[in-house]
This record gives C-alpha cells, structure tokens and sequence, in this order.
C-alpha cells in the first residue's frame, strides 16, 4: 500500500501550516483514515518524545496525536536545532548525528541525509492510507532551493497534491500567495492544487473580489 499525500506548504513561517495539518490529520482520522503526517527538516528547539525515546519536533508529535497515532523519528527524520547564528545540532531519526555549521548543512550535509528522509516517508507511506506532509517556511526560497529538501522536492518524491496557506493577518496576503507561485519552477507550480487563507475573520464579501 502507498498512501496518498497531501503537502501543506506557506508562504512564509506561521503562516499556519502546522496547526492546518494537525487540524487536517484529526479530520481525516474522524473519518476512519489511517493517517500520519510528516516532516522531513524541522528547526526547532521545542521538541517532544516519541514513545521509544527519540525526539522529534513538538509539532510533527501534536499532530501525531490530532491524527491518533503514536508519535515516531520517521514522522521527522531530520530535526535541527539551533546552538548559535551560524551553527546547529542535527538530530537524525531521533539520536543526535552532529553538530554543523549553516553552509555545511545547506551545501553538503543534507545531500547526504535525503536518502534517510525518503526511506523514512516510503516506510510511513507504506502503512498509512493518507500522509499529511508539511513544508518549513516557504517553498520559494530561492537563495536556498538547491538543497531544499522540505518542500517542493519532498512533494515530487511523495507525488503529493499541495496546498499554499497565506496569513491574513500579516497583510499582503494576495501578494504573498501570487509572488510565491511566480517564484516557483513551472512543474513546481503545476502541484499546486488550491490556496488556503488562514486567520480570516469578518465579512467573506469584503475578501471575494481578490
């Protein structure tokens, strides 16, 4: 069995994307999916316990739980926590790996643990009906998408439909929405499948005319 993949990207970081995905996960559950969800790169500081006494990112266990099922390293393979404005601790699959400097990451180290990120997805997939992915901050980082691993490679490799959530109460929210497509690559562009508009609140008729 290969599960289907739903991958909730942003335009930027809180925009919502973690809480939409647990709130997605408990939907889904509701409804009798079996149905996990899945970060491959986290930076975090704020982490959590799986039940065999790995660590992963606090979020990626919220919604392990929204999606009522026990917590694991696969659900976030890699979880980076930064030591200092240039260096982090890399923890991989729930044991600490290393302790690297920013470029090093970005421009060697995460060639090396993308095999470990597909191997972690392809197991979770293969007993799930549903993976829930999540992206880190915005796919069009284009000062960092050589070596980007979250967010639109991991949906090539999951063959994931995507969604892209803008925060209203940030303002700009239809640039910020737009701008991020015109940055994407055209088969990047072609996984996008719909827009989500967090935080909205008020009169609908007021939003309609964008």
């Amino acid at each position: 069995m290969t599960a289907r993949a739903l991958m909730i990207l942003g335009t930027a970081s809180h925009a919502g994307k973690s809480i939409l995905t647990a709130g997605l996960g408990r939907i889904l559950a509701d409804e009798g999916y079996r149905v996990a969800p899945f970060k491959a790169q986290n930076m975090s500081l704020n982490s959590a316990a799986t039940p065999d006494g790995r660590e992963i990112g606090r979020a990626q266990a919220l919604q392990a739980e929204a999606c009522r099922v026990p917590a694991c390293a696969e659900m976030n393979p890699v979880l980076i926590k930064p030591s200092s404005d240039t260096g982090a601790q890399i923890v991989l699959l729930g044991r600490v790996w290393g302790q690297v400097t920013a470029a090093d990451y970005h421009n060697r180290r995460v060639e090396d643990l993308f095999p470990m990120v597909l191997e972690s997805y392809h197991k979770l997939a293969s007993e799930y009906e549903v993976m829930l992915l999540e992206g880190a901050g915005s796919p069009a980082e284009i000062n960092l998408r050589q070596h980007d691993i979250v967010n639109m490679r991991m949906a090539r490799a999951a063959n994931a439909a995507c969604l892209l959530v803008g925060d209203i109460d940030r303002g700009g929210v239809f640039a910020s929405l737009v701008g991020t497509l015109e940055l994407l690559e055209p088969w990047e562009r072609a996984l996008i499948r719909g827009f989500v508009i967090n935080k909205f609140r008020g009169d609908q008729t007021l939003l309609r005319p964008g």
